[in-house]
């Protein structure tokens, strides 16, 4: 399996310029503390390269995801 990241919202994109806004909606993220686990690629790095002051990233370990969590 393909190295994965949790990429977490920490700020508002309210009076962003609408492309970070688009990139953020398009990282599954809707809302501050909404997280999501993206596979570790290249488009993925950009996107998140772009809307860096507004998200944070760490690694995802399968291990420490709850048991019948989704993800």
């Amino acid at each position: 399996m393909a190295p994965r990241l949790r990429v977490t919202q920490v700020r508002s994109v309210i009076d962003r310029p609408k492309d970070q806004k688009r990139t953020v909606r398009a990282l599954g993220l809707h809302r501050i503390n909404d997280s999501v686990v993206k596979e570790d690629r290249p488009e993925i790095r950009g996107m998140i390269a772009k809307v860096q002051h507004l998200v944070r990233v760490e690694p995802f370990d399968q291990a420490e995801q709850p048991e019948g969590a989704q993800g």
